[in-house]
């Protein structure tokens, strides 16, 4: 049945407390991230923001998912995530509210991603980085380590804007 499903099938809250179904994005090359603000990868968020504002004219999303999952750090509330973000990073791209994303309590997608990936892509710290296509599967996906302004990484993300 999961097989069936796209990352378009899912759905997220956003930093605002609005509905974010990802069918919104349906169509579109999309980079998920789950995210921290005290974490050594946080600078990552200023690379992220870069592909974002270089690749958005493309159709490119990224979605950034904060989350508390690894060693706490992502502490904050909603409005202290949005303003950490955009004072120290100018992040522009669209944040969800924070949320699970292992564990029993992991949110469904990255259950999916799980399903779809296999158990190595499953996010065993902040900032992995998934490719999703624009026909909503999983077409990549990127440790911790890899950072977004790496040309392993900028590669990946013009194949997804090709395909």
């Amino acid at each position: 049945m999961a097989k069936d499903k796209t990352a378009f099938d899912f759905e997220f809250t956003s930093l605002k407390g609005k509905p974010m179904p990802l069918s919104a994005y349906a169509g579109k090359p999309v980079i998920i991230v789950n995210t921290a603000s005290k974490c050594g990868f946080t600078p990552q968020y200023k690379g992220l923001e870069e592909v974002w504002q270089r690749h958005k004219t493309d159709g490119l999303v990224v979605l950034g998912v904060p989350s508390n999952d690894f060693a706490g750090q992502e502490p904050g509330t909603s409005m202290e995530i949005e303003q950490f973000c955009e004072i120290n990073f100018g992040v522009d791209f669209p944040l969800t509210e924070k949320v699970h994303v292992k564990g029993a309590e992991a949110h469904p997608l990255f259950t999916w991603i799980g399903e779809q990936g296999g158990f190595l892509a499953k996010p065993r710290w902040n900032f992995y980085k998934y490719l999703i296509g624009r026909d909503g599967k999983l077409k990549d996906w990127f440790a911790s380590v890899t950072a977004p302004d790496s040309t392993k990484f900028e590669r990946a993300v013009e194949r997804l804007l090709k395909s």
